[in-house]
């Protein structure tokens, strides 16, 4: 027997240490989840429920995708679009505007009646299309004013305000179209601004971007924005500022209203008739577009791209309904649940604002 005792290899392996975290990582991790919370709270969940939507559509109706319906998409945007930035400027400043489906209506029958009115009067076209577009704006302008007055000067809730203006403005609508369209709307106006096209893209896209452009400009370049801004963020202490308070939110509902007409005299030339039904959805749409396009509903925050962005997800979520045939109460249901989820989203984004 061998004095030397032989040891045995051990069949244990020893675990590595666990590798920690470096510095480069956590870093990267850090900024990743900084983007992400910066890019919710100016945006909310737009850009990945406009992906879902796309995608989800694209596969199960492949005509989404086509160039027709996106031609058409483009266009019947541009409605809702200038609603929601009128809409947007009145909810950034800390109110909100429930006549715009309203001042619609209006503006489409008296604009249809002072057109129709001159041509049978023997007046050339050009003095038609004129007097009938004044006409119009002038009903924006007035139920601007009259919402302004009664919301910065007499300190009634825009709500009671804004809904009582869209019942009125309903009634004149049907008072003045004796309850039935009213027709003679010129062919050259729908030919050129309802179906017209330049360089290939719709008319009323053209309007819709200058519009856009301006009041970007307005709310993003001019002391009137900044105003706006102040106003909805903290009224008192944009008061104790020097800012005209009462000024600044009588023509944020002014411009709203005459936003309003002007989509409501492209949608004129768009349907060749004076309308006084039209709109009625628009005061729900346009303010779950521009909620879910990152605007506050307690005002101070929100960027107008942001609310075209949500007008562009409620129309294509309607066409893409249209598409596979959903019945109209259901895509009502819908849009309902568009407006909850974003009132969710808003306040969330208050949540997490306030603990960044």
């Amino acid at each position: 027997m061998s004095d030397v005792d032989a040891e045995m290899p051990s069949t244990e392996t020893e675990e590595p240490p666990e590798s920690e975290p470096t510095e480069e990582h956590s870093g990267l991790g850090a900024w990743l989840i900084d983007a992400a919370v910066r890019t919710f709270l100016a945006v909310g969940v737009l850009p990945i429920l406009l992906l879902g939507l796309v995608i989800f559509f694209g596969i199960i109706e492949p005509r989404f995708l086509s160039g027709d319906n996106v031609f058409n998409v483009s266009r019947q945007l541009t409605y809702l679009g200038i609603i929601t930035m009128g809409q947007a400027v009145v909810l950034m400043s800390g109110g909100f505007d429930l006549s715009v489906g309203g001042t619609v209506a209006l503006t489409s029958v008296v604009a249809a009646t002072i057109m129709s009115g001159q041509i049978d009067g023997g007046s050339s076209l050009a003095t038609a299309l004129t007097l009938g577009i004044l006409g119009g704006l002038a009903v924006g302008l007035v139920v601007g004013i009259a919402n302004g007055f009664a919301v910065a000067i007499l300190k009634v809730t825009p709500f009671v305000v804004t809904l009582a203006m869209s019942s009125i403005t309903y009634g004149l609508a049907l008072m003045v179209a004796d309850g039935a369209p009213v027709s003679g709307v010129p062919i050259e106006f729908a030919r050129k601004l309802g179906t017209g096209k330049l360089w290939g893209v719709p008319a009323p896209v053209w309007v819709a971007l200058v519009l856009l452009v301006v009041m970007t400009v307005l709310m993003g370049r001019t002391r009137f924005g900044r105003y706006v801004y102040a106003i909805g963020g903290n009224e008192k202490a944009a008061r104790l500022s020097g800012i005209s308070v009462w000024r600044t939110t009588a023509l944020v509902y002014v411009i709203c209203s005459v936003l309003a007409a002007i989509a409501g005299i492209m949608l004129t030339a768009r349907v060749s008739s004076g309308e006084p039904n039209l709109g009625g959805s628009f005061p729900l749409e346009s303010i779950a577009a521009a909620v879910l396009g990152g605007v506050a509903l307690g005002g101070g925050q929100g960027r107008l791209l942001g609310a075209v962005g949500g007008a562009a997800f409620v129309v294509m979520l309607q066409n893409g309904m249209n598409l596979i045939r959903v019945e109209n109460y259901v895509q009502q249901i819908v849009i309902g649940i568009a407006l909850i989820t974003a009132v969710v989203v808003d306040r969330l984004r208050d949540v997490v604002r306030a603990r960044t």
